[in-house]
């Protein structure tokens, strides 16, 4: 009987100590459980009242001095996620993701990184002191500022820092872009286009994420998921004010063009397509009508075709960079670009197009290329490449 009664305490002191480890595992939340608990309590709240345009209801969670900057942009939702909490005293930094979508052009919610600090008010509650793009992370336009809407026919351009003058200008290259897109490349695509134009190159690589040098030269891109699903995100073609400011009245034109083919195309374009056809074939749509020959349009590559310096291989994507030379970076451009003329001149406008389709139907590079033009236009790239070549000697030489 002794015996066993020594068990049996041995068996409490056992059953007490695994109480003790369960309730400080997780039986009981610790502060920072439950300031991230409360965190995002605030949050929620502040969303709710950004989409209820509500500002005093958003200076009730924090600071509503940046509403104004947002306030403009028209927003399906607007939520925020937090993954993460530090708490010193009463003082706090929360790491959270934040999803939103533009009212008639995001199909599904952008996500983005953001960082907020947060402070206790007199009441005990957390209360947004300021928020900002994560380390890393692209900023939003209204980081950058008040932003200002405009509605086109088929676009929405969305801006800071330029007059309702000249983003009426943008809006009205997109609604010309749209139509000469679908009459290229057909109607199954959104058919509509968001574009954002910051307040200087500084600012287009603030939403991209990027060093301002990477983009100096460049007039504008488009950013978006290749082979996009269904529900996705519209892309948003990013203006460079800087540059666009320098092309004439056509080059602007076919710029947008471009970058709008770009959207049309993106449900098609896959990691098997290559650089030299999805660029070569957004220049060809966006020259479409202009009237522009091959002498003006591809001046680089026509300077090398005329020294004897016709490129013997098609442009590698390695040669789309943007921090190489940019006479290097427009050659790649012109080659691509009269590729895909020659395709259309030679098999049809048609035959470009499902050529272009046939290859983003493979998931992978090996072989795409190769097979879309057995296919499509009963050729292999040896013979492709060489009469590209006599092409370039006979259109610029």
């Amino acid at each position: 009987m002794a015996g066993r009664r020594r068990a049996s305490k041995h068996g409490v002191v056992v059953l007490c100590l695994l109480l003790a480890s369960l309730v400080a595992c997780g039986g009981r939340p610790t502060a920072a459980d439950t300031a991230k608990a409360d965190v995002q309590r605030v949050l929620d709240r502040r969303a709710t009242a950004v989409l209820d345009r509500d500002k005093a209801a958003i200076a009730e969670t924090g600071t509503a001095s940046w509403f104004e900057d947002v306030s403009a942009v028209p927003l399906a939702s607007w939520s925020y996620k937090v993954t993460g909490v530090r708490r010193s005293g009463s003082t706090a930094t929360a790491d959270a993701e934040l999803r939103y979508q533009v009212q008639g052009y995001d199909s599904a919610p952008v996500a983005v990184a953001r960082t907020l600090d947060l402070s206790l008010d007199a009441s005990d509650q957390w209360y947004v002191v300021g928020e900002k793009p994560a380390e890393k992370a692209p900023q939003q336009l209204w980081d950058q500022g008040e932003v200002t809407v405009v509605r086109g026919t088929h676009s929405l351009v969305l801006g800071v820092g330029q007059s309702g003058e000249r983003l009426h200008s943008f809006a009205d290259l997109a609604d010309r872009a749209v139509p000469a897109v679908s009459d290229a490349w057909g109607t199954e695509w959104s058919r509509h286009v968001v574009v954002l134009v910051p307040r200087s190159v500084e600012g287009m690589a603030g939403l991209l994420g990027s060093p301002a040098s990477s983009y100096r030269g460049i007039a504008a891109v488009t950013t978006g998921e290749t082979g996009a699903p269904a529900q996705a995100p519209a892309d948003r073609i990013i203006v460079n004010p800087d540059a666009y400011g320098l092309l004439g009245a056509v080059g602007g034109q076919v710029v947008l063009t471009h970058e709008t083919t770009h959207v049309a195309t993106r449900a098609d374009t896959t990691a098997a397509t290559p650089l030299w056809l999805s660029e070569g074939y957004a220049d060809w749509v966006g020259y479409r009508g202009t009237g522009r020959t091959p002498a003006e349009a591809a001046p680089e590559l026509g300077e090398a075709v005329a020294e004897r310096r016709v490129p013997t291989v098609l442009p590698s994507d390695a040669d789309f960079g943007f921090a190489g030379s940019a006479t290097a970076l427009a050659k790649s451009y012109e080659s691509g670009w009269m590729a895909c003329r020659m395709i259309a001149d030679r098999w049809g406008e048609a035959k470009l197009g499902a050529f272009y389709r046939a290859v983003g139907t493979h998931t992978k590079r090996p072989g795409a290329v190769e097979e879309a033009m057995a296919k499509v236009l009963g050729t292999d790239l040896k013979a492709f490449t060489a009469e590209w070549r006599a092409y370039l000697r006979a259109q610029l030489g």
